[in-house]
């Protein structure tokens, strides 16, 4: 009898709480900005913990590819001493949670390589960047301060009205700022430039100064977009972050679940 025969996993849906200590593990393995790490708090999700006998040696956690559903597994983790049984481990979570998708960041080696042994149709649309850098870019005539109550902002389209802005010519051209929606210590960089100002470095000065605010927040700089937005990725990298991985999204594939020895 092989020593995989021997060993029992189970696998229960529980608490969120119930799966915390062991997710504090998987947020110091992967010392990166985890995107969807809000959904936990806002109630997005399904948590399950994996058990070997009475020890518990990881946990899987399910969102849905629409908020209401529940079908996508967007983090997994296996302590290390049961790492080597992580496919059979993940093939059981699947089984109790009933998942189609997995989507994953590039960067979490654990669930990419699950990504990639039981699912097809790989895609990706979104690029994560992190901090590289620091820049010294300076636009003429322009100046970043915090926003005032008595600011006239131009009509939005894409990113919220930011608490910092660029100001030319006594106008707002520009908007910015970080949440913190991410797990600490990161922070998700955003910024909108007026349409009749971009193209002349305003979206890299103004992200070079929000960089700088956040470090003073006590928050890590990281940021995404798609990956057809040429220029909000031209002016990440100008401002000084790299690409850091991509969303994954694959359909799981029921003849890859099946066990080969």
């Amino acid at each position: 009898m092989n020593e995989r025969s021997q060993m029992t996993i189970t696998v229960a849906r529980v608490e969120l709480r119930e799966i915390l200590p062991c997710r504090e593990l998987f947020l110091q393995e992967n010392n990166f900005q985890i995107r969807y790490d809000a959904c936990h708090a806002r109630g997005w999700t399904d948590s399950y913990l994996l058990r070997s006998e009475d020890s518990v040696v990881g946990y899987g956690a399910i969102k849905g590819q629409e908020r209401d559903g529940r079908d996508t597994v967007f983090e997994y983790f296996v302590v290390r001493p049961f790492r080597k049984y992580a496919s059979d481990m993940f093939r059981q979570l699947i089984a109790k949670a009933g998942a189609d998708y997995i989507e994953c960041q590039s960067n979490d080696l654990l669930l990419s390589s699950m990504l990639f042994e039981f699912s097809t149709c790989v895609k990706s649309d979104v690029a994560l960047f992190e901090d590289h850098a620091m820049t010294e870019h300076t636009v003429p005539g322009a100046a970043f301060r915090l926003r005032t109550k008595n600011d006239e902002v131009f009509d939005h389209r894409t990113e919220p009205v930011g608490d910092y802005v660029v100001e030319v010519n006594g106008e707002v051209v520009a908007t910015g700022g970080f949440l913190c929606h991410y797990n600490a210590p990161f922070a998700d960089l955003y910024m909108e430039v007026r349409k009749d100002y971009r193209r002349r470095g305003i979206g890299s000065f103004l992200l070079q100064e929000l960089k700088k605010r956040c470090y003073l927040a006590g928050r890590v700089p990281a940021a995404r977009c798609n990956i057809q937005n040429v220029a909000s990725r031209t002016a990440l990298l100008k401002a000084g972050l790299r690409v850091c991985g991509f969303m994954l999204l694959g359909t799981i594939a029921e003849e890859r679940l099946q066990r080969t020895e």
